[in-house]
């Protein structure tokens, strides 16, 4: 007589990393260490009476600009968490999803109803684009929903002392960057060859937590208030260690380098540009928060150097091109990181030529 074979009960096995989210954690881990290392070294060097000035200078501008941040990132994070849980992915796809062309320049001003900064942005185009969404609009969104939203509007405002014209020239050019990107790309790509093939038609709008169950219907109100506030304390520390190596930076580099050294970028603002440019890509702040980085670089480098990396932080950065991996095929990811760079660099150049004040 036959035995019959038992199948062994397969062990439960823990979620797997995607090696972009695994390079992250890398990244933040020895970041996290480099921070750490300095800041004690600093401390150390505040202890000798030589120092000590400095040391309390490099304080007293991290606390200044750690204090006017902190409330936005917060305000942010909770609305980041409000909707996750009570926006529904369909509507968004009912109104979007039918065009290619004219959602572009709705999606692109979107974060004006859907404030969300950069750090949150991407798991939503990750829905979005599962549920429909055109490729080009998807972008749009991408680029210009962490800028053009009133959270960003009153952070912006409120580090420039109500310089409201700052405040329209940045939207405004978040949103013009975001829809010239947006038609540009959908010219050449779209879901085939512009998503990685493993999300085709793959993409669940859950996103792991409790209310994404089957019977999300009949949760209540309190239980989707703390997911929400489950979503927005997430957010929060995600984005506060960005935030907090990314001040402290700023307040070293405006404590340490003498005003005389950024003179001369006055009379050639396309390296103050580049200069910003790049501190915008390597600093990963949040958009709720960059323009108080970037306001305390005021009378030393040009205003539009300091739009430059308050448009081109919340549209590209480290974390965020680990965080495209994820979503976007290589050819893809290079054309976005290539027209968004040339975008930034043109739009701000023109500005200053044409619109700003000299300094």
């Amino acid at each position: 007589m036959p035995q019959k074979t038992v199948k062994p009960i397969p062990l439960h096995q823990p979620p797997q990393i995607s090696e972009a989210a695994g390079l992250r954690m890398e990244l933040a881990w020895v970041g996290g260490i480099l921070f750490l290392s300095i800041s004690f070294l600093v401390l150390l060097l505040g202890q000798s009476r030589p120092y000590s000035a400095l040391v309390g200078t490099i304080s007293i501008n991290f606390l200044a600009m750690m204090v006017e941040a902190l409330p936005f990132m917060l305000i942010g994070s909770l609305a980041g968490g409000i909707i996750e849980v009570f926006v529904p992915v369909p509507l968004v796809e009912k109104l979007f999803g039918r065009h290619r062309i004219w959602p572009i320049f709705a999606t692109a001003a979107m974060g004006l109803t859907f404030p969300v900064c950069e750090c949150a942005i991407i798991p939503v185009i990750r829905r979005l684009l599962g549920k429909g969404l055109p490729f080009g609009a998807a972008v749009a969104f991408l680029l210009g929903g962490p800028i053009v939203n009133p959270l960003v509007a009153a952070s912006t405002a409120v580090a420039y002392n109500l310089d409201w014209q700052m405040v329209i020239v940045r939207l405004g050019c978040g949103y013009l960057i975001a829809v010239v990107v947006g038609i540009l790309l959908s010219c050449k790509f779209s879901h085939a060859n512009a998503v990685i093939p493993h999300m085709h038609g793959q993409i669940s709008p859950c996103c792991g937590h409790d209310h994404c169950s089957a019977n999300t219907q009949n949760t209540s109100l309190k239980a989707k208030l703390f997911h929400a506030a489950g979503h927005a304390a997430d957010d929060f520390f995600s984005v506060g260690y960005y935030l907090v190596i990314g001040t402290f930076i700023a307040a070293f580099i405006r404590s340490m380098v003498p005003l005389e050294a950024f003179t001369h970028f006055l009379a050639s603002p396309w390296q103050g540009i580049l200069i910003m440019m790049v501190m915008a890509v390597l600093l990963n702040l949040c958009s709720e928060a960059d323009a108080f980085i970037a306001a305390s670089f005021r009378g030393v480098l040009p205003d539009s150097a300091q739009l430059a990396f308050m448009v081109l932080g919340p549209m590209f950065d480290i974390k965020l091109l680990l965080m495209y991996f994820g979503v976007f095929t290589r050819k893809a990811i290079a054309a976005l990181v290539i027209t968004v760079l040339t975008m930034v660099f043109l739009t701000t150049m023109a500005l200053h030529f044409f619109f700003f004040h000299p300094l």
